[in-house]
C-alpha cells in the first residue's frame, strides 16, 4: 500500500522530534544507553502498529533499560578507546604490523560499529548476534558512519534530527536482514473498494449444500 506524502512528512517530523527527545535524555551520559533503547522501542512500536507508544510506556521502557544500557555503553566506550589506542600506536610505529595491522583494525572497527547499531535496534545481544552477518554488519556500520560524518558537517542543532533518522535507518537494516515473515495462503478474490487485491486472503471457501431432489410427478409413478 502506497503511503501518502503527507503521512511520510508527518513520520519524518515525528522522527525529528524523537531524535530531540533521545538526545535530551542522553545528555547526562549515564542514561545514553537507556535513551537509545527507548527511542528504538518507540520506532519498533511505530513500525509494527503504525502508531507511537504512550509516554507512560516509554517511561517504563526507559526505567528498565537504565542498568543494561549503562553496561553496554561502558563496553562500547571501552572498545572504541582500545581500537583508537591501537590505531594510534600502529600509525606512530610504536606497535608492529604496519598497513596490515591498520587494515585489521579498520575491519574490527566496522564490526564493532555494525554490531552496536544492530544492538541498538534489537535491544537483545542474542538477537543482534543472529543478525551479525557480513551484509547486515556492513550496512549497519555504514549507517552509523554516515550519521557520524553528517554530525560533523551539519549545524549542531540538526544533530538530534540525525539521531532519529539513524535509528529508523538501523531498524530498516535489521528488518531486511531478519527472517521473512510467514506467507499466508492466498486465494483469488475481487479487488476491494480501496483498490487492493486479495479481498478474501486466507478465508476458507464456503461449503456448497446439495440441492434437494424435485418430487416425482404422477406420470412417473
Amino acid at each position: 500500500m502506497r503511503r501518502d506524502w503527507r503521512e511520510s512528512a508527518r513520520t519524518a517530523a515525528d522522527l525529528a522530534v524523537l531524535g530531540f527527545l533521545v538526545t535530551g535524555a542522553a545528555l547526562p551520559v549515564v542514561t545514553a544507553g537507556a535513551a537509545v533503547a527507548t527511542g528504538s522501542a518507540a520506532i519498533r512500536h511505530h513500525l509494527d502498529h503504525d502508531a507511537w507508544p504512550s509516554p507512560r510506556a516509554l517511561g517504563a521502557t526507559f526505567a528498565r533499560a537504565l542498568l543494561p544500557g549503562l553496561g553496554w555503553s561502558v563496553a562500547l566506550v571501552a572498545a572504541v578507546a582500545l581500537i583508537t589506542i591501537d590505531f594510534l600506536a600502529v600509525r606512530a610505529g610504536a606497535a608492529p604490523g604496519g598497513p596490515v595491522a591498520l587494515a585489521a583494525l579498520l575491519v574490527v572497527a566496522l564490526g564493532v560499529a555494525g554490531l552496536a547499531g544492530l544492538l541498538a535496534v534489537t535491544a537483545s545481544p542474542p538477537a543482534a548476534w543472529r543478525l551479525a552477518r557480513p551484509g547486515p554488519l556492513l550496512a549497519s556500520a555504514g549507517v552509523v558512519g554516515l550519521a557520524a560524518l553528517l554530525a560533523v558537517l551539519v549545524h549542531p542543532g540538526l544533530i538530534p534530527v540525525l539521531a532519529g533518522y539513524a535509528l529508523f535507518a538501523l531498524h530498516v537494516v535489521a528488518r531486511r536482514a531478519g527472517p521473512p515473515p510467514p506467507r499466508q495462503a492466498e486465494t483469488t478474490g475481487p479487488r476491494t473498494f480501496a483498490g487492493r487485491p486479495g479481498a478474501f486472503v486466507g478465508r476458507p471457501r464456503p461449503k456448497l449444500r446439495p440441492l434437494p431432489e424435485p418430487p416425482a410427478s404422477p406420470a412417473t409413478r
